[in-house]
């Protein structure tokens, strides 16, 4: 049996490569317990690595065993961490640490867990301990020093991370736009993913990934359980597919308010906290991770979002320009699940990823192509007020999804408020009844929020373009 509370440490036991096949085996284990294996498989083998690629390569690697174990480390959080197969500086470190306390977050929230002082990795006692991040994971900019780590002359390409929603299909067609060659990517066997995939016309690059059979055992018998940064360990998969495929992109598409969490007041309402469903979508660990493999990995592998300087509406603007996939795009979460699929619709219309990409298009869109898209209109439904609430963090707090701010809910719902197709709406109705009056007005414009950012690492020649195609 599994005894989460019995267990004393969480071991890295080693990883490997097996260049001929592209199947990496990542190792661990509780206490002296039996290994858990999980592989991650890059299409594309045999891959034939010079010397400093192949060296990259185990760096790349290691780093992805390391941020993979969050997978297995949650089941126990056990008061002690060991690296058995080679050691890390303090850099690695604090990176580590920063994705396990910070990434963890709503996980420790929910189980009434504080990680805060209690995962520590082990770096080698040559190096000084970085100094760690204040709350939130949030740093000031560093400066990437590209001689810590040698270029590999990899080439001009991109690995474009897709998930079947808006956001990484407007990066898709903006990078088409500008003439970059890249290949849609995803991890796993969604179905849902595939087609959007191939909607594209683009080359497509599916990587496999099979946890250990027995984390699903150990959640049966009581593991601690909950919300992983994925997004993390994709990127680390990401990264090592990058170095075998000899690329220099790695491309997410995750905006600007993904930095943003929910507010959470204590009982009494005396102090409030902020829990990031989406840490790892948020800027501080695109900047550490990004800044991290161009120190340890290769200075010219570049890894970036390219809608980190947009607002979600910025990015359902650009969605809107284009019908080419309103049959086959969905970020409707309840589609997706560990164990498999069950793509009876694309949108279920009463989860908060329903809910919000509905808003977030409704200013943007013909109504009657938006109700198309998702089968039925969902602000003319009174049911589903309590749902658009929590997105208005009107009575309660944002979701523990990945949805805007409040104020971008806030201000689309007022923008729909003064259109005569929409106005008379439910649950646009009640809003410009009951919630708009107790508002400032000059919140709630949506202009403000279209804004484009200068707070990102687009590689600089990318940028300049870039800017110029959002703002046409």
């Amino acid at each position: 049996m599994f005894d989460r509370d019995s267990i004393a440490a969480f071991r890295f036991v080693d990883c490997d490569l097996d260049a001929a096949t592209g199947v990496a085996r990542l190792r661990y284990a509780f206490d002296d317990g039996p290994e858990l294996v999980e592989t991650v498989t890059v299409p594309g083998a045999p891959f034939v690595l010079d010397d400093a690629r192949a060296a990259a390569a185990t760096r790349a690697l290691r780093l992805l065993h390391l941020i993979a174990g969050v997978s297995y480390y949650k089941a126990a959080v056990p008061p002690e961490i060991r690296i058995d197969g080679y050691a890390i500086d303090a850099d690695t470190a604090a990176l580590l640490e920063d994705v396990y306390v910070h990434g963890l977050g709503e996980f420790a929230y929910r189980n009434g867990l504080d990680l805060h002082g209690r995962v520590r990795f082990p770096a080698a006692p040559s190096s000084a301990r970085r100094a760690p991040s204040p709350a939130g994971g949030r740093r000031e900019p560093e400066a990437v020093a590209a001689g810590d780590r040698a270029c590999l002359g990899l080439r001009h390409h991109a690995l474009v991370a897709i998930g079947g929603g808006k956001d990484s299909l407007v990066s898709i067609e903006a990078l088409r736009a500008l003439g970059v060659g890249q290949t849609v990517s995803w991890i796993g066997g969604s179905q849902l993913i595939r087609v959007c995939a191939e909607r594209t016309g683009l080359p497509t690059l599916n990587i496999g990934r099979q946890l250990a059979p027995e984390l699903f055992e150990y959640n049966r018998q009581g593991a601690w359980n909950g919300h992983i940064p994925v997004t993390a360990i994709n990127s680390a998969i990401l990264v090592l597919a990058a170095v075998l495929l000899d690329v220099d992109q790695v491309v997410f598409s995750n905006e600007r308010s993904a930095s943003y969490g929910s507010l959470i007041k204590a009982a009494d309402g005396s102090t409030t906290s902020e829990v990031n469903h989406q840490w790892s979508k948020g800027w501080a660990f695109e900047r550490a991770f990004g800044a991290y493999v161009q120190r340890h990995v290769a200075a010219d592998l570049h890894y970036y979002s390219l809608l980190r300087p947009l607002s979600e509406l910025a990015v359902a603007r650009q969605f809107a320009r284009s019908d080419r996939y309103d049959a086959y795009f969905s970020s409707c979460n309840r589609n997706f699940h560990l164990l498999g699929e069950r793509p009876v619709n694309r949108w279920c219309g009463i989860c908060p990823k329903c809910h919000f990409v509905f808003l977030a298009l409704a200013p943007f869109m013909p109504k009657p192509r938006l109700v198309a898209i998702f089968g039925r209109n969902l602000l003319d439904d009174p049911a589903q007020v309590p749902g658009f609430d929590a997105l208005l963090e009107y009575q309660d707090h944002k979701p523990f999804e990945c949805v805007g701010e409040g104020r971008e809910s806030r201000a689309a719902m007022a923008a729909l408020g003064q259109r005569p197709e929409w106005r008379e709406d439910a649950v646009v109705a009640r809003f410009v009844r009951e919630i708009q009056p107790q508002l400032d007005a000059g919140e709630l414009a949506i202009a403000p929020l279209l804004a484009i950012d200068d707070e990102q690492r687009i590689p600089p020649a990318l940028w300049e373009r870039l800017r110029a195609h959002l703002a046409a």
